[in-house]
């Protein structure tokens, strides 16, 4: 992906929906969920160390809106200094039996309870509620042109891939599924991510790439 292909999309003009509602919207949601959130945090944080005295969260480098690097948290699922796998299309391996993944991590994964942590994300603007996959810094160069637009929006805790094909698709399928919400971003398109992700969530539906 060059430079001119990311600065485009800057320019592009995202709405005013996408731009001032959705982070008002994100804004009240955190306020509104902050003591929920709170217990969340302590119950995950404590079971995380109680298991292996590690650290609670797990930090990355994503891409963010229009291209820039951000710092994406999740709460650790995997054991301290877990190599990292990933499969021939550069997606995460992602296994039931997968022996990186610790107790607690395997419990948090399966709820998506450990994608709560991004809620600091949120609240600091890097993300919104709902957006497109935050994809890892590395694959920046990597993007096609008819893929850059899912930059064009903040990143999700979930989103149109997420909550509707979760890890039942490729990394090529999952941008351009993103790049056409970041396209067609609107209210009601939210709300229907957002119910959809609940079902998802519940059904425990395509939680592992690999069998």
């Amino acid at each position: 992906m060059t430079e001119d292909m990311l600065v485009t999309g800057k320019d592009r003009s995202h709405g005013f929906y996408s731009c001032v509602v959705k982070r008002i919207i994100d804004l009240i949601f955190c306020l509104i969920g902050f003591p929920f959130f709170i217990i969340i945090y302590i119950v995950v944080g404590l079971a995380i160390k109680i298991e292996d005295r590690g650290p609670i969260f797990y930090k990355a480098d994503r891409i963010g809106r229009d291209g820039k690097r951000i710092k994406m948290y999740k709460f650790r699922s995997m054991k301290v200094n877990a190599p990292n796998i990933l499969n021939a299309d550069g997606s995460t391996y992602n296994s039931a039996a997968d022996s990186r993944v610790t107790k607690t991590g395997k419990i948090i994964r399966v709820t998506s309870i450990d994608e709560t942590a991004q809620i600091l994300n949120v609240i600091k603007g890097d993300m919104s509620i709902i957006g497109p996959r935050a994809s890892g810094y590395e694959a920046l160069p990597t993007y096609k042109e008819d893929e850059v637009d899912k930059m064009k929006v903040r990143p999700g805790i979930t989103g149109y891939t997420q909550a509707y094909f979760r890890n039942n698709a490729t990394v090529r399928e999952k941008r351009l599924k993103d790049a056409w919400y970041a396209n067609n971003v609107s209210f009601i398109l939210d709300v229907k991510i957002f119910f959809k992700t609940i079902a998802t969530v519940l059904k425990h539906e395509n939680v592992y790439t690999n069998k």
